[in-house]
């Protein structure tokens, strides 16, 4: 957890993120997005009890002194209540009430089925909002080779070595910005991932990856503060996570019609297009870390291009009719 939130964090709190980290082992990242939908569950909680002078804005309440008898005086009704808070109050999408709500859930089962501290959980039967499906966004073929060709400037061979690794590898940002020179296997061409929950795998690099790593190493400073780090920033230290936000959004800013398109959107690309062409799904799970083949089957979706073809090529799409009425050929 980042140093800023310890000291925000009650006891019971930092012995269930511990939990979630050292035995779960859900990422640093993860575990950030637990604190921060825990301390906005149980701000509200303060100010639903009264707990919290009026004067006092949402943003500044402190949620150290939170323990275990205020947390057994939830109720279902309490939490229904945070739910409509977070869709009235600070208008939550489907998705996100519902993130913050299994952040709830996954907390209270923790203290019933794992620490035993509570005897009866109230979020077991809680009925949480179901995200609204929709299709990933992606680059055509026609975009991600414009995207490709955007690259220019002093960091050209960096930048373009990390468009090349999101768009064949289809990485997460995080998995990117934590590659290490010694993740690299050039003998077998392969690269080694680390993505949620510290699982690993490898990912075989292509003759586009070889090369745009073989291009960008030969210019990568050697003299940096983190020797081990593949992509560096301008001051020689590895690259943040804003960092790549804000250069790939720069460059995508150049594509007609992916200005509102992110880094992750990039990953996204590289399913889909690998999918289109003939992967089998079983394979693009075990490529993408997923752990759930539902996760991948979003891929399966269809263009409108797709769509369109199948349309002309059905058999009966040349059977018109005639000034008549009748069907013609």
């Amino acid at each position: 957890m980042r140093k800023e939130y310890m000291s925000q964090c009650p006891p019971i709190m930092k012995e269930y993120l511990g939990y979630m980290q050292t035995i779960k082992g859900r990422s640093e990242n993860t575990i950030n997005e637990y604190f921060i939908d825990l301390r906005t569950f149980f701000r509200y909680m303060k100010e639903l009890r009264g707990l919290v002078p009026p004067t006092v804005s949402t943003e500044e309440i402190s949620i150290t002194d939170i323990d275990l008898e205020f947390v057994r005086t939830i109720t279902t009704t309490d939490v229904y209540e945070y739910m409509n808070y977070l869709r009235n109050e600070r208008s939550n999408s489907n998705k996100t009430r519902a993130r913050k709500t299994s952040s709830v859930r996954m907390f209270f089962r923790y203290l019933t089925d794992y620490s035993h501290y509570l005897e009866h959980n109230p979020v077991k039967n809680l009925e949480t909002p179901k995200p609204k499906k929709s299709l990933p966004q992606y680059l055509s073929l026609q975009q991600s080779v414009a995207l490709l060709n955007s690259v220019s400037g002093d960091f050209a061979e960096r930048d373009y070595c990390m468009l090349v690794l999101f768009l064949n590898c289809g990485l997460r940002r995080a998995e990117l910005v934590n590659i290490n020179l010694t993740d690299i296997n050039q003998t077998d061409h392969t690269l080694r991932v680390r993505g949620k929950g510290n699982k690993e795998r490898m990912l075989y690099l292509n003759d586009a990856c070889q090369q745009a790593i073989e291009q960008y190493l030969k210019v990568r400073p050697v003299d940096v503060k983190d020797k081990n780090a593949l992509f560096l920033s301008r001051l020689k230290s590895r690259i943040s996570l804003q960092g790549v936000h804000y250069i790939v959004k720069g460059y995508l800013a150049q594509v007609d019609g992916a200005q509102k398109m992110t880094a992750h959107k990039l990953r996204h690309t590289a399913a889909t297009l690998m999918y289109q062409s003939g992967v089998d799904l079983r394979v693009l799970q075990n490529y993408l870390g997923h752990e759930n083949l539902g996760t991948t089957e979003i891929y399966t979706h269809l263009s409108s291009e797709q769509i369109e073809n199948a349309a002309k090529l059905n058999p009966l799409s040349q059977i018109t009719m005639d000034k008549q009425g009748k069907p013609k050929s």
